[in-house]
C-alpha cells in the first residue's frame, strides 16, 4: 500500500474515534506525520462521544487528555480554533460539570458562540442542575434560533426538576407568545414489513388492550427490580400519582411494548421517536431491556441509544 495522505489519515482517525476505539484512534493519530483542523476535531469530538461521566477517575483523565488536546491546537501547532473545536470542549466540560472552566473559555473566545455550543452547555445543565448557567444558555439559545421549541422544552425541564413551576408556567407563556409549537411526540416500530405509529397514550391501535396490560406489567415488574419512575420529566403541577400514570404511556414505551408482544423471544426491537427521550423513559427501557432479555434500540432526536441488559449505548448522557 502506497504512504498514505492527509485525507486518509483522517478518515482512518475519524472512523476509530467515531466507533469509540479510542486507543486505535489515538496510535493512528501518533504516527501521523502531519495534522490539520479536521484531525483534532475528529480526536477532541472522540473523547467527547466516549467519556463516562460515572466513572469519575477515567472521565477525568479523558477530559484533560481533551482539554491537552484542545490547548495544543493553537499553542503548539498554530492552529486557529473554529467554531467546531470550542463546542467540542465545552460539551466535554459541560459533561462532568466543570463549568467554571468552560465559562472561562466562552468569556476568552474570539469568535461568537454558536448554537451547537450553547446546547452543549445547557444539556450539561440539565444533567448536573445547574439553573443559573442553564437560564444564560437557554437565553443565548433564544435569541439564536428563538423558533426551536428543544431550548424552552429543555428549560422547562430544568425548572420543573427543581420545583419551580412558576418558571415552568413563564417558559409556557414564552412559547404561546412567540407562537412556539411543540412537536406532539410519536414513536414507530417496524413489525413484519408494516410500521406501526404510536403517540402518548395511544388507544387507537388494534392491539392496544394487550400493550396497555403488557405494560402495566413490566411497571409492575420494574417497581420489584428498583424502578423509581422520575416525575420531574412531567411538566405539571399535580399528584405524584397521576404524573406516574401520565409517563406510564409514552410514545416509545408504547412501541417497544408492541414490538416485544409481537416478535419472537430474542428479537432485536428497533423503534424511532421524532423528540428526545425523556428521562424517565430512558431509565424504564434499560430495565425493560434487561426483565424481556431484548436488545432495544431506540433512535430518538438526539442520537442512537442501544439498551442491552439494563444498560445504555450514552451512558446516561444525551
Amino acid at each position: 500500500m502506497g504512504r498514505r495522505d492527509l485525507c486518509s489519515w483522517n478518515v482512518l482517525v475519524s472512523g476509530y474515534a467515531r466507533l469509540g476505539l479510542l486507543q486505535e484512534a489515538r496510535k493512528l493519530f501518533d504516527e501521523m506525520p502531519d495534522r490539520d483542523n479536521f484531525t483534532w476535531t475528529a480526536m477532541v469530538s472522540g473523547y467527547v462521544r466516549y467519556d463516562r461521566p460515572n466513572e469519575a477517575l477515567a472521565h477525568a483523565g479523558l477530559v484533560d487528555k481533551g482539554l491537552q488536546y484542545f490547548y495544543s491546537i493553537k499553542d503548539k501547532h498554530g492552529l486557529t480554533y473554529t467554531t467546531d473545536h470550542y463546542a467540542c470542549i465545552i460539551d466535554l466540560l459541560a459533561r462532568c460539570g466543570r463549568f467554571e472552566e468552560a465559562k472561562r473559555i466562552i468569556s476568552g473566545m474570539p469568535i461568537k458562540p454558536d448554537k451547537f455550543l450553547w446546547a452543549s452547555l445547557l444539556g450539561g445543565c440539565r444533567i448536573h442542575k445547574n439553573v443559573e448557567l442553564a437560564e444564560k444558555a437557554a437565553e443565548a439559545l433564544f435569541e439564536i434560533e428563538p423558533e426551536n421549541p428543544a431550548t424552552y422544552v429543555t428549560m422547562a425541564n430544568i425548572y420543573a426538576t427543581a420545583g419551580k413551576w412558576a418558571e415552568v408556567a413563564k417558559i409556557r407563556t414564552i412559547m404561546d407568545d412567540r407562537g412556539v409549537v411543540k412537536k406532539p411526540g410519536k414513536s414507530w416500530i417496524e413489525v413484519k414489513r408494516k410500521t406501526h405509529v404510536f403517540l402518548v397514550g395511544d388507544k387507537s391501535h388494534p392491539k392496544s388492550k394487550q400493550i396497555h396490560e403488557f405494560l402495566g406489567e413490566l411497571s409492575r415488574r420494574m417497581k420489584e427490580e428498583g424502578f423509581v419512575p422520575d416525575t420531574n420529566s412531567v411538566l405539571h403541577d399535580v399528584e405524584e400519582e397521576q404524573k406516574e400514570q401520565n409517563l406510564s404511556y409514552h410514545s416509545e414505551k408504547l412501541a417497544i411494548a408492541y414490538g416485544v408482544i409481537s416478535t419472537a423471544a430474542g428479537t432485536p426491537i428497533k423503534v424511532f421517536k421524532n423528540l428526545r427521550t425523556c428521562v424517565d423513559c430512558h431509565t424504564a427501557i434499560k430495565f425493560i431491556s434487561k426483565i424481556v432479555d431484548r436488545k432495544i434500540v431506540v433512535r430518538d432526536s438526539a442520537r442512537f441509544h442501544c439498551f442491552e441488559n439494563g444498560s445504555c449505548s450514552c451512558r446516561d448522557y444525551w
